[in-house]
């Protein structure tokens, strides 16, 4: 399984931008994805992730009601929608896929993610 982030920038606080995970393999419906991102010193933390189905979504505090995930199980493709851009949400972002479990779950806890991609870097100025 390979995974592709692509879609960062350096935006103004205030603006959207659409971060995009290309993942490679015939059974992209059967993988839970995250969205993670990671900060200059700072742990990397679950920014949001998605069920198998796109049924089940999780977010984090920090990001409720201005990112916006989804699937699109044709192209293999998970999307970030970020809006309301702060400073604070300036980081690298990588996405990650969870090939064993079983369940619909949006899978939240980041060592059962299994395969993860390449950052995009996104820098929000103030």
């Amino acid at each position: 399984v390979q995974l592709q982030a692509f879609g960062g920038g350096v935006v103004q606080a205030g603006a959207s931008l659409r971060l995009s995970c290309a993942v490679s393999g015939r059974t992209f419906s059967n993988y839970a994805v995250g969205w993670f991102r990671q900060a200059p010193g700072k742990e990397r933390e679950l920014v949001s992730s998605i069920s198998k189905s796109g049924g089940a979504t999780y977010y984090a505090d920090s990001v409720k009601g201005r990112f916006t995930i989804s699937r699109d199980n044709t192209k293999n493709t998970v999307y970030l929608q970020m809006n309301s851009l702060k400073p604070e949400d300036t980081a690298v972002y990588l996405c990650a896929v969870d090939v064993k479990t079983m369940s619909d779950i949006a899978t939240i806890v980041p060592h059962e993610y299994n395969y993860w991609g390449r950052g995009t870097l996104v820098t929000v100025s103030s």
